[in-house]
C-alpha cells in the first residue's frame, strides 16, 4: 500500500492532444478520493493554463500542481507515474533518479526501461508486453447501449472528433466526405488545447456546409451513447465508444497513430485527409471518387451491410479488452488510482548483487501483472522488481503443503533422499577443505571442522555433515523446522532470517570452515549484502558452497519468458552458471566447480511430450537426451563450489553490500 506522495507526470505539448492531460488529472483526483496524497505536473503548460483547459472536464484544485521543478527535485517520492506518450531518454533518466517510475501508455525508445509499464490502451507490436494491459481500467463511460446494432430512423448520427487539439486537422475533410444530405447529421467536436488560426477557419467551413460544430464537450464519455457512430484516432474516445457499444470508425493523423489502429483491430481509413474518403467508401454503397461536387452526393446510399459488419468488429473487441457492462465491473478494480495505490513497489536503487548499475540502466527481460525482471549490465544477475508483497510466509505449510505439491511427498517424507543427497555434496566440500587447511599456516588439521548451513529446513544436510565429522550449525527462519533441529536432530539450530538476524556470538566463534545455502540465495532480495556477510563468517579459505536454479537451463532456453512467469513469487535473482564466477570474485571468493543438476529431458522442445511419461523414464529415448541434457549442461539447477581468498589473496576483493 502507497504511503509516501505520488507524482503524475502528463504531457501537454503541441501535437499530442488532450487525452493523456485529462487522463492524468482524473488519475490525480482518484488517489485524492481515497486519501492518497497525489500532484501533477505538466512540463509544456504553466499551471494556469493547465488549469483552465481542464476545469472544463474535471473537477479540480489548484493545490494539485506542481510547477517548480526544484521542489519536486526536494521531496521523496513514493513513485513517479509518467503519462509523457513519447518520453525523451534525458527527461526519463531525470524522473528515475529521484523514485521508482510507472509509465502509463508509454510509446517511445524508454518504453522498455520502465520499472512498471501499464498499457491502459494498446501499445506497438514488437516489444516487451507491458505489466498490465487493461483498458477497463480507463474511466469508462456509465450510459451505454444495449448493443451495437444501429437503430433506423430518418438520419444516421454521427461524431466526429479527433481530440482536444486536433493535430491533423481532419476533423474538417471527415465530415465533409461523410456529409450525405437527408442520410446523415454530423457533429463536429473540437476541444479546447492549442487553438489556432487553420482551426478557426475549419470551424467555419463546417458551419458554412450545415454541419453542428460543438466546442469542449464535459464529460464525452457519456454523450457518446447518443450517436450512431464515432469516428476518430486511436485513443481514449475509441475505446471509449467500445464501453458505450457505439460503432467506431478511425482515421489516423500519423503513422503511430495507425499502426496501434491496425494492430489493435479497428477498421481505419488509413493516414490522413486521403483516409477521409475511404471511410465514405466504407458507408455508403454508391461512393464517388475523391468528389466534393453535391450533385454526386445525392447518389450515396448508407451501406447497411457496411454498419453491421463495423458493429459487429467493435463487438469482438469490446469482449477482447474486457470492456464490461457496469454490473460486471464489480469483479475488476474500482480503477487504475485504486490499483497503483495497492502497490507496495520493491525496486532496489542499485543492481541488488554487484551495486554498479541503476535499474532504471538495466534491459527489461520480462513482464508480469505483479513483477518486472532486469538484468544487470555490469554483472549480468538477473533480478525481479515487485509490484506487491509475495505471499509466502516460511513456516511448516510451506516445507509440506508447498513441498508436496512440488514433489509429490513432504519435506520430512524426503528426509532420507536428502540426507543421501547431502553426503554427495559433502565429498567435493571435504576435498577442497583438505586442501585449504593444509595450506593455511597455524590452522590445526585436527581442530573440528564447523560448517553453518544457512536455511537448513528440518536439518538433513545438517544430519549428513554430522555423519561425516563435521561439527554442525543450522539456521531457518521457520521457527517448527528449527526446533525439529534441535530437539529430534539434536544438532545446534537458531531461528531468524540472514543476514539481519545476527549469527549468535557462542555458535558464530571463531568462524566456519564451510557456509551452505541450499537453494536458498534466489530467496534474499539483496544477495550482494547477502555474499558480503558469508565473506566475513568464513575463515579465510573456508569453502561456500550453494545451489540455485539456473537461467542457462533448458527451461530458460526453450522460454525464458516462460521460464521466468513460472519463477516463485519471492526468487528475488536468477543465476547463470557461466556468471557466477565473476560475481563471486566481487566478494572475495574463487569458484573452484560448479555441477549442473536438475535435469529434464521430459522439458525438451518437441520430444518431451513423449519422455514425459512414467514408463519411458527408463527408456533408451529417455537415456539419450539426459545424456544430452548433462553433456550440454542444460540442467534447470547447479551447484556452486567456491572458496574465500587468503589473507594473501584479500587486497583484491571488491565488495558491495547492494541496493536498497
Amino acid at each position: 500500500m502507497m504511503h509516501g506522495p505520488l507524482l503524475v507526470v502528463s504531457t501537454a505539448e503541441k501535437g499530442r492532444g488532450g487525452g493523456h492531460l485529462v487522463r492524468s488529472l482524473v488519475l490525480v483526483r482518484s488517489f485524492r478520493s481515497l486519501n492518497q496524497e497525489a500532484y501533477l505536473y505538466i512540463p509544456e503548460l504553466e499551471p494556469q493554463d493547465a488549469v483552465v483547459y481542464m476545469m472544463h472536464a474535471v473537477t479540480v484544485e489548484a493545490s494539485w500542481f506542481i510547477g517548480d521543478t526544484e521542489t519536486i527535485r526536494k521531496r521523496r517520492w513514493e513513485c513517479i507515474i509518467l503519462d509523457r506518450f513519447r518520453t525523451a531518454p534525458e527527461e526519463f533518466a531525470q524522473w528515475a533518479a529521484l523514485a521508482p517510475l510507472i509509465g502509463i501508455d508509454e510509446g517511445g525508445s524508454q518504453r522498455d526501461s520502465f520499472d512498471f509499464l501499464i498499457d491502459l490502451l494498446p501499445g506497438p507490436p514488437g516489444r516487451v508486453p507491458p505489466n498490465i494491459l487493461a483498458p477497463n481500467l480507463l474511466p469508462l463511460p456509465k450510459h451505454r447501449r444495449s448493443s451495437f446494432t444501429v437503430p433506423r430512423r430518418e438520419t444516421l448520427k454521427i461524431l466526429v472528433t479527433f481530440g482536444a487539439e486536433d493535430p491533423g486537422g481532419l476533423t474538417l475533410p471527415v465530415c465533409l466526405a461523410l456529409k450525405a444530405p437527408g442520410q446523415t447529421e454530423l457533429t463536429a467536436l473540437f476541444g479546447g488545447l492549442h487553438e489556432n488560426r487553420v482551426k478557426e477557419q475549419h470551424k467555419a467551413a463546417l458551419v458554412a456546409a450545415g454541419i453542428r460544430v460543438v466546442e469542449g464537450m464535459v464529460e464525452l464519455r457519456e454523450q457518446l451513447a447518443y450517436y450512431d457512430l464515432v469516428v476518430t484516432h486511436f485513443g481514449l474516445t475509441a475505446f471509449e465508444s467500445l464501453a458505450a457499444r457505439v460503432p467506431v470508425l478511425l482515421l489516423s493523423p500519423g503513422a503511430y497513430h495507425e499502426k496501434l489502429a491496425v494492430h489493435t483491430g479497428f477498421i481505419s481509413g488509413g493516414m490522413g485527409k486521403k483516409g477521409a474518403y475511404r471511410l465514405r467508401h466504407i458507408l455508403y454503397t454508391k461512393p464517388v471518387l475523391d468528389t466534393q461536387d453535391p450533385k454526386d452526393r445525392k447518389s450515396l446510399l448508407l451501406n447497411d451491410e457496411a454498419l453491421k459488419s463495423v458493429g459487429d468488429r467493435c463487438e469482438r473487441l469490446r469482449v477482447r479488452y474486457g470492456l464490461n457492462p457496469p454490473e460486471d465491473e464489480t469483479a475488476s478494480p474500482q480503477g487504475l488510482g485504486d490499483l497503483v495505490r495497492r502497490y507496495t513497489l520493491r525496486v532496489p536503487t542499485v543492481c541488488p548483487v554487484c551495486g554498479g548499475t541503476l535499474p532504471a540502466q538495466d534491459p527489461v527481460c520480462a513482464r508480469f501483472p505483479d513483477r518486472t525482471y532486469r538484468r544487470c549490465r555490469r554483472c549480468g544477475i538477473v533480478y525481479l522488481l515487485r509490484s506487491t508483497l509475495h505471499p509466502i510466509a516460511y513456516a511448516r505449510d510451506y516445507f509440506f503443503s508447498f513441498y508436496k505439491q512440488q514433489y509429490g511427498k513432504t519435506y520430512l517424507e524426503d528426509f532420507p533422499n536428502l540426507v543421501q543427497n547431502g553426503r554427495k555434496r559433502l565429498q567435493y566440500s571435504k576435498q577442497l577443505l583438505r586442501r585449504s587447511r593444509r595450506n593455511h599456516e597455524g590452522e590445526s588439521s585436527r581442530a573440528p571442522v564447523r560448517l553453518l548451513d544457512i536455511g537448513c529446513a528440518y536439518g538433513p544436510f545438517l544430519a549428513a555433515a554430522r555423519e561425516e565429522g563435521f561439527l554442525p550449525f543450522g539456521m531457518d527462519p521457520a521457527e517448527d523446522a528449527v526446533r525439529y533441529v534441535r530437539d529430534e536432530l539434536h544438532i545446534p539450530a537458531f531461528q531468524g532470517f540472514f543476514p539481519e538476524t545476527p549469527v549468535p556470538a557462542e555458535i558464530r566463534a571463531t568462524g566456519f570452515d564451510l557456509i551452505s545455502l541450499w537453494y536458498v540465495l534466489e530467496h534474499f532480495e539483496r544477495p550482494g549484502a547477502v555474499l558480503t556477510e558469508l565473506y566475513q563468517l568464513l575463515k579465510p579459505g573456508g569453502v561456500l558452497t550453494f545451489s540455485t536454479p539456473s537461467g542457462s537451463g533448458i527451461s530458460g532456453r526453450k522460454s525464458f519468458r516462460g521460464f521466468l512467469e513460472q519463477s516463485p513469487p519471492d526468487h528475488w535473482t536468477l543465476w547463470q552458471p557461466s556468471r557466477t564466477g565473476n560475481i563471486l570474485k566481487r566478494f572475495g571468493f574463487k569458484l573452484k566447480k560448479v555441477v549442473i543438476s536438475g535435469h529434464h529431458p521430459e522439458r525438451f522442445p518437441l520430444v518431451g511430450r513423449f519422455l514425459d511419461k512414467a514408463w519411458r523414464k527408463n527408456g533408451m529415448a529417455y537415456g539419450l537426451f539426459l545424456w544430452i541434457s548433462r553433456i550440454f549442461h542444460l540442467g534447470d539447477t547447479f551447484e556452486v563450489y567456491a572458496v574465500r581468498k587468503t589473507a594473501a589473496q584479500e587486497g583484491t576483493v571488491v565488495k558491495s553490500a547492494g541496493g536498497r
